[in-house]
């Protein structure tokens, strides 16, 4: 579930043609190249997210506890964030093509050590894995998405990223769920499709062009991420609309089936990921039916909404209503959908080009932080306050944050429509 940001500081070139080639090899026409860098994007997502029906699966076989089902998850993130600081302009030096096809085949292997893992520790291992090559896949994906954009502007750009990587995160879960409940062999059956997908991926990666012109020896440095004081006010509203939204994706995705399962009274594991489904399915049609709003409009309707919508969630944890479960759902996922991506394109109006790269360095520290954190928190209260008891605490705290939000974007929004028209993303 990322918006990934795309290091400014590369050398890349516009591949607009309509047939260009690198070193006398025919290579893909610049909207194909945009279409695949896309398709990365949110094949990245889908993968990220597919083993979540299947933790339920995992803790009855090797008898681990919530607290472990949360750290393995989190250890996804934590392989994200490293992957950011430490490698976040790799394709800036090496190139896009083979950073995309090294950390493409590094997700294949991943997805391999969950199909032979036999032990809590094995899942620790292929998560760890995944989060770094899913950040390196991801991250230079978006870059590329920038590099083959042709005359699509920045808005258009953003929104393909936000609805691909939404789209992605859903279907992955989806689908997953499914092949659970169907297939002969659910622990393998979902991770061999997924082979499938990333194979296409590598294909597709391997016949781009390669966008970056000159290219030097990649050395591991710290990106250290800063915030320059004039964007700050957007910067911390952006913050707080990525708090609110991923920190309760974050608790969706690591004990969102858990309650799926509890509220509906059924093991059809199907039906225990339905929540997350809608969330991300509303999420989704939101972005293309807004996604062109005002940005501090989007954040501070969409942190109202989000807000609403954890509140209800949070009741029917109570109620034990299965369909306010579901109307909680679909309310949160459009302002997860929309607060999120407002927040983000009101930060892009503003940044100054010499500084994006390390305050969204900064910002995506933020963002995995709190898709990551509050897991793990969850995972440590869920033991002593039960399943229904945590989810009311992190609802309420969540909608907190995000009406802090939407507090901030509504008193803001002079200085932000301002901003949004002078970065041109408005026409």
């Amino acid at each position: 579930m990322a918006h990934h940001p795309a290091n400014p500081r590369g050398r890349a070139k516009k591949a607009t043609t309509s047939h260009s080639h690198t070193r006398g090899r025919r290579t893909l026409p610049g909207p194909v190249a945009y279409a695949v860098a896309a398709y990365v994007i949110g094949l990245g997502l889908f993968g990220s997210v597919a083993p979540s029906p299947l933790y339920e699966t995992y803790m009855e076989l090797w008898s681990f506890s919530t607290l472990t089902l949360t750290l393995i998850y989190a250890t996804y993130s934590f392989g994200v964030l490293a992957t950011l600081i430490l490698a976040g302009s790799v394709s800036d030096d090496l190139g896009r093509r083979p950073v995309l096809l090294a950390a493409l085949s590094a997700l294949m292997v991943s997805t391999l050590l969950f199909i032979v893992a036999s032990s809590a520790a094995w899942l620790f291992v292929a998560r760890g894995l995944q989060g770094v090559a899913t950040g390196a896949a991801v991250g230079t994906a978006s870059a590329a998405l920038l590099d083959f954009a042709g005359t699509r502007g920045p808005a258009k750009v953003s929104l393909t990223n936000a609805v691909v990587t939404t789209t992605g995160t859903g279907l992955g879960i989806l689908t997953t769920a499914v092949l659970v409940q169907i297939a002969w062999e659910p622990q393998v059956v979902p991770y061999l499709i997924f082979l499938g997908l990333l194979a296409a991926a590598i294909v597709g990666s391997y016949a781009m062009s390669e966008p970056v012109e000159s290219t030097r020896r990649f050395r591991l440095r710290l990106e250290r991420p800063h915030v320059p004081a004039g964007v700050r006010g957007p910067f911390i509203l952006a913050s707080l609309a990525v708090i609110s939204s991923w920190s309760a994706g974050g608790l969706f995705f690591s004990l969102g089936p858990s309650l799926g399962t509890a509220l509906f009274e059924s093991t059809n594991t199907v039906v225990s990921v339905l929540g997350i489904v809608v969330l991300l399915g509303t999420a989704a049609v939101a972005q293309l039916a807004f996604g062109y709003t005002a940005p501090w409009l989007g954040a501070t309707l969409g942190s109202i909404a989000l807000a609403a919508g954890i509140l209800a969630i949070a009741a029917a944890t109570h109620l034990g209503s299965g369909a306010t479960y579901l109307v909680g759902c679909s309310v949160a996922g459009f302002g997860f959908g929309i607060a999120f991506l407002g927040g983000l394109r009101n930060l892009l109006a503003v940044i100054p080009p010499p500084h994006r790269a390390s305050v969204m360095s900064a910002f995506y520290v933020v963002a995995y932080a709190s898709l990551s954190i509050p897991a793990v928190i969850a995972g440590l209260l869920v033991k002593d306050l039960g399943l229904q008891r945590t989810f009311q605490i992190f609802g309420a705290v969540v909608a907190v944050i995000a009406l802090s939000a939407a507090v901030m974007a509504w008193a803001s929004r002079g200085a932000s429509a301002r901003a949004f028209l002078r970065s041109g993303d408005g026409s």
